[in-house]
């Protein structure tokens, strides 16, 4: 395993992450357990999760996956072995459920005390906001539209003084975002700036894959300038970066097969792109999974690259991409697909 610190800590994490949003819907505590024993034994110490999972989100099942975490912790004992990420939900209509969501002083408290009871943890290495509060290009949007029903009031320094005080209480110890534009990343960092005694935002956790490099258009330079590292999910495009959708196929509890409506990497151009990296793939004797990982491994500004599986295979075959190493020849024909088909996936 390779790792990495957290920007602008001394806590080191694994360069793979494991993302958990499948536990406690397509996967069973069980099934949880065992990856997480499997993904600590091949050095990998940097765990994601949310309040929302699993996901899609539903009241029946809600933050079951932290509970699945929580029970893990308390089994094995492994907590300190483990870097904890996990968020809370912003405001939308399918987060109804959880309590009323937004990011004022008593949600953020509501959430924090909430994830630590059933995470059966004392503190959170990294806590983030799992999307905007205000209406900008959210999830499978590439461009920003102004809404005229958005009546978002600027509350960051309000946001920034509440997570300090849970800081200061020991409840969690750095802060980070998720789904966040170039605007509101340089105003978080900015509010930290001039407010020194304010948590400055270390990671932002958005979409990165060979179908979606829209992270390289703004964020990639503040990542470099500011030393904010990309927490990288859905690098496989839920999956369809294993072409196991390729030709109309439907693979039996595949999550495409099971949520059609998680379409966004599923769109005609994107379908000719996974076609094309699959062939340099296979030219090069890589599978497409390993090969397109490993490419998000090779960033310059990925902290860590947070991969999920619903089967031990797939999690093997995910992990042993760390070992992989793209030639230029490789990278070259990657540009190449990507300067002809850029950003099928938004």
């Amino acid at each position: 395993m390779q790792y990495t610190k957290l920007p602008h800590t001394d806590i080191e994490v694994s360069k793979i992450c494991l993302g958990t949003m499948t536990w406690g819907r397509q996967n069973t505590e069980e099934e949880g357990h065992e990856q997480m024993d499997y993904a600590l034994d091949r050095g990998i110490n940097f765990f994601d999760t949310a309040e929302l999972y699993p996901v899609p989100a539903h009241k029946d099942y809600h933050s079951h996956t932290e509970m699945i975490i929580g029970n893990w912790f308390a089994r094995t004992g492994n907590r300190d072995k483990v870097v904890l990420a996990t968020k809370i939900a912003g405001p939308a209509p399918f987060t109804k459920f959880i309590r009323t969501t937004g990011y004022r002083p008593e949600s953020i408290r509501e959430a924090v005390e909430a994830s630590l009871a059933r995470l059966k943890t004392d503190y959170i290495d990294l806590y983030q906001l799992h999307w905007p509060e205000r209406s900008t290009n959210y999830f499978g949007q590439r461009g920003y539209t102004p809404d005229p029903r958005d009546h978002w009031e600027d509350n960051i320094h309000l946001v920034l003084r509440t997570l300090a005080e849970l800081i200061r209480e020991g409840k969690i110890r750095h802060v980070g975002l998720s789904n966040e534009t170039p605007w509101g990343v340089m105003r978080y960092l900015e509010e930290a700036k001039v407010h020194h005694n304010l948590p400055r935002m270390l990671t932002i956790q958005n979409p990165y894959s060979l179908l979606n490099r829209l992270f390289e258009v703004g964020l990639s330079e503040i990542s470099h300038r500011s030393g904010m590292g990309l927490l990288a999910y859905s690098p496989l495009g839920f999956g369809t970066l294993s072409g196991k959708y390729l030709d109309g196929k439907k693979p039996e509890k595949a999550r495409i097969t099971l949520f059609p409506n998680y379409n966004r990497y599923s769109g005609e151009t994107a379908v000719e792109a996974t076609r094309a990296y699959q062939e340099i793939a296979a030219s090069k004797g890589l599978s497409l999974a390993q090969m397109a990982l490993a490419f998000v491994n090779s960033r310059p500004f990925l902290t860590s690259n947070i991969i999920g599986a619903t089967s031990m295979e797939q999690l093997r075959e995910n992990i042993d991409s760390i070992d992989i190493r793209l030639t230029p020849e490789i990278l070259e024909a990657i540009e190449g697909v990507h300067n002809r088909i850029p950003n099928p996936a938004p």
